[in-house]
């Protein structure tokens, strides 16, 4: 029973995470990615699914390891946004809401890499291993976003999302593309 319950986790993390894309597009309605509600119960149904079909083994060290190599992942995320941003305004972006915005940003974001560089990612590499995991992985990450962002994300995302895998595959944890995710996504705000 366990064996079949493996060889189905990837089925069971992508359905779920089809269903929390369609719960989080539903509740969000016009406010897209602006949606507090959405955002917070998106988050929870990706949570889930990364807790039914996780399979962890992970020690506190290579955790630890992979906050640094998500730190310096989120550096490498963050560059060409800067370059930008110092290149065409320079302008600093007020603070005005970026506390509560930013607690909803790691929430989320936090989540996404459970799902996805966690649970998801680890049953498709012992299936078919780490080129085929960050693979899926990637395209979901890709596809995930394009309800609530628009279609023009997805090439970007994808690529985003291949750059999260080869973390979590050299870091071997999710510590390392969350870590990576929620510091870029925080960024974000001050480089728009």
């Amino acid at each position: 029973m366990l064996g079949a319950y493996r060889r189905a986790t990837p089925y069971v993390g992508l359905l779920g995470l089809a269903v929390a894309v369609a719960l989080r597009v539903q509740l969000a309605g016009s406010a897209g990615a602006r949606s507090e509600l959405a955002a917070i119960w998106f988050a929870a149904a990706l949570g889930l699914v990364a807790l039914v079909t996780q399979q962890s083994d992970v020690s506190s060290a290579r955790v630890l390891r992979g906050v640094f190599v998500g730190v310096a992942g989120a550096a490498v995320l963050c560059i060409p946004a800067a370059i930008r941003h110092v290149a065409l305004s320079g302008i600093v972006a007020p603070t005005d809401g970026y506390a509560r915005w930013a607690v909803f940003v790691v929430i989320v974001a936090v989540a996404e890499e459970a799902l996805l560089r966690g649970s998801l990612f680890r049953a498709i590499e012992q299936r078919s291993g780490v080129a085929v995991a960050i693979a899926v992985t990637s395209v979901a990450f890709g596809l995930l976003h394009a309800p609530v962002y628009g279609w023009g994300v997805v090439p970007l995302d994808i690529a985003v999302g291949v750059w999260l895998g080869a973390l979590r595959a050299v870091s071997g944890t999710v510590a390392a593309p969350a870590v990576a995710h929620a510091v870029a996504d925080l960024a974000g705000w001050w480089l728009r």
